[in-house]
Order: C-alpha cells, then sequence, then structure tokens
C-alpha cells in the first residue's frame, strides 16, 4: 500500500495548487481525481472554455458589425462554423489541463485517476471503473469543488433542458435560449450564443442580474447587455420546465403574480452551483 503525507482529493485550482504547495514543503503528495484530466470545473467545463468561447464569439461578432467600417471586406457571407468554435474551446482546455499534468510532474506529485472515499481516517479507496486501489495519508484536503444546482421541479435531460456543461458542447445555435437565472455563468453563456445569432432571454428571481455584485455595477451590466439585445424578466418566479420534443416551456409568475409562459429550444438552468460531496463517505 502506497503511503502519503497528503492525499489531495480533487484537482481543481483549490486541490492541485494545495498539492503542488504542500509537495514544496518537502511532503509526499498524491492527488485523485476522477474524470481523465486534471484542474477540475474551472478548467474543464466552467472558467477556461467559457471564456475561450466569449473570445471566438467577440470574433464574429467584430467581423459581422465592425469589418466593413475598417474597409475590411470578406467576400461573400460571413459564417459561424460552430463545430470549429467548439473544437478550438476544446484545443485551449486541452492545452491548459496539460499544464496541470506537467505541474505534477515537476513537483513529483503522484496522480490517482479514479473516485476517492475513505475507508476510514487515513485511508483513501480509490475506485476507477472495476479496478479498485487503497492508499494510506497522514492528511487529507478535500477539494471536490461544485456541480450546477437546480430546482426541485427541474428534470435536466441535458438535451433541451441542460446546465452550463452541456451549453459549452451545444451542435447547433440554439433559436431562442431561455436562461433561468441571472448568475455570472448564465451570463457569459447566453452573451455567447446572442453574439452567435440566438434569441436569448434571462428569467431571474431577483429585482437585479448578479445579485451578489453592487447594484450600481449591476445596473450597468444589463444596459451593455440590453445593447445586444438580450432580453430580461426580473422577479419572475419560474413554477415548471416542461419540454416537448424540441420546445421547451417555462412558466413563471411575474412580480405581479401574474403568470408569464416562456417558450425556447433551450433552457438553460443557471441557478449557481453546490459543493460536490457524493460519495466521499466523509
Amino acid at each position: 500500500m502506497n503511503q502519503y503525507d497528503v492525499a489531495v482529493i480533487g484537482s481543481g485550482p483549490g486541490g492541485y495548487v494545495a498539492a503542488i504547495r504542500c509537495a514544496q514543503l518537502g511532503m509526499k503528495t498524491a492527488i485523485i481525481e476522477k474524470y481523465s484530466t486534471l484542474g477540475g470545473t474551472c478548467l474543464n467545463v466552467g472558467c477556461i472554455p467559457s471564456k475561450a468561447l466569449l473570445d471566438s464569439s467577440h470574433h464574429y461578432e467584430d467581423a459581422v458589425k465592425h469589418f466593413e467600417t475598417h474597409g475590411i471586406e470578406i467576400p461573400g457571407e460571413v459564417r459561424v462554423n460552430l463545430e470549429k468554435m467548439i473544437a478550438r474551446k476544446q484545443a485551449v482546455v486541452d492545452q491548459t489541463t496539460k499544464g496541470i499534468q506537467f505541474l505534477m510532474d515537476k513537483n513529483k506529485i503522484e496522480v490517482y485517476q479514479g473516485i476517492g472515499s475513505f475507508q476510514d481516517a487515513t485511508h483513501i479507496r480509490i475506485q476507477q471503473g472495476k479496478k479498485e486501489s487503497v492508499i494510506e495519508a497522514k492528511n487529507t484536503i478535500i477539494a471536490t469543488g461544485s456541480k450546477p444546482a437546480t430546482l426541485p421541479f427541474i428534470t435536466l435531460d441535458k438535451e433541451r433542458v441542460i446546465t452550463s456543461t452541456e451549453a459549452l458542447k451545444l451542435k447547433e445555435i440554439p433559436k431562442h435560449m431561455v436562461i433561468i437565472g441571472g448568475g455570472v455563468i448564465g451570463l457569459e453563456l447566453g452573451q455567447v450564443y446572442r453574439r452567435l445569432g440566438a434569441d436569448v432571454s434571462v428569467i431571474e428571481f431577483m429585482d437585479r442580474i448578479i445579485p451578489g455584485m453592487d447594484a450600481a455595477l449591476s445596473r450597468e451590466l444589463m444596459k451593455v447587455l440590453k445593447k445586444q439585445k438580450i432580453k430580461f424578466y426580473l422577479s419572475h418566479k419560474v413554477k415548471s420546465v416542461q419540454r416537448k420534443g424540441k420546445q421547451v416551456t417555462i412558466k413563471a409568475d411575474d412580480k405581479k403574480g401574474q403568470e408569464v409562459s416562456f417558450s425556447g429550444d433551450y433552457c438553460l438552468v443557471s441557478v449557481g452551483r453546490k459543493p460536490y460531496t457524493e460519495g466521499l463517505n466523509a
């Protein structure tokens, strides 16, 4: 059985940085990651891929709206190749995650692929498919991060009713994307698909977007997004989300308590994130 001074469960920005610091301080360190690549949510299905798509969609919007003004003429119509755009996003992700693997190798941190769970206070079982192993660690850092939250009455089919994870790899540009939640994640992805030509509607329970942000900044951001023709429905309480074929119907009560209905071909549920602690047996 392999023994370590420190084992880290989770290889996101919290986990891999903690592992590096432990190794730098002379501790024998291991890191356990359930997915095939390191970096956690941020690098794989969060900050990095969303920024890559924001960048690509900005280039497209710039070409469509501003190139001609600068005397740049493109024969024919400027078109989006979403498949190539998603592939470029994935290339950025791959490059970044390989960088984390390099840091693990450089700092002599042993990487275990699999699901880590506690056998007892000092023993961690690692399950990878049918393969199972156990390591011993004097200390364990739990850095399992978070996953998309949802509402109790919403069924995420991950095809038409989706989370940010699926929104980062769609195979088509939505005609109308309805976003439940006016937080950072939903607004970023809403911007991406609005720039690419989708109609985007944002339904927010609170009376302003990004409720955790200073109110003045929130108002300024909404002005910018409204100029991009993103529609906002504030102080709306979503009651139901139903999919029928390729259409999703969302029903909500507005601030006067009157029922309103929204219909789109995609519904992005973006109501925050919650701790990912399942299976730890902690």
